[in-house]
């Protein structure tokens, strides 16, 4: 015995899309009980919640910003104590960073370099202070 074509079809997409097909055949009343439908996001935290972390220079790099900025944004590729390899951005005038050297880490986006979320500090391990033009 043939089933007619409009069942079967109805057939293979409950089959298919069984969570979404229950949502649409919701009444009122048990989507108000339920309530919106909100999808979560996973919190973006570059150095997990920690406010500084130390990191070893792997690369000195030099970063374009984005279309109406024009200059060359002094960064460092780091790798740091919670395991993961950043692009920190270095801050101010002049630096003396090399490969191997020791940096201070903190959490703080430069707003027209794309991927780059962390700033190095000042004065702190390898990384020297601006030296004050006379």
């Amino acid at each position: 015995m043939k089933l007619p074509p409009s069942s079967c079809m109805a057939r293979t997409v409950v089959f298919n899309n069984t969570s979404q097909q229950m949502r649409e055949m919701a009444s009122l009343y048990q989507m108000h009980r339920t309530g919106p439908h909100v999808k979560i996001h996973p919190p973006r935290q570059p150095l997990d919640g920690k406010p500084f972390a130390k990191g070893v220079v792997l690369k000195t790099l030099i970063k374009k910003p984005k279309k109406p900025n024009s200059a060359n944004r002094k960064c460092v590729l780091v790798r740091l104590s919670t395991g993961k390899e950043m692009v920190a951005y270095v801050p101010g005038i002049g630096h003396n960073l090399q490969e191997h050297n020791i940096v201070l880490c903190r959490v703080g986006r430069v707003q027209d370099v794309p991927g780059v979320k962390l700033k190095c500090v000042r004065g702190v391990y390898d990384l020297n202070h601006v030296i004050k033009n006379k």
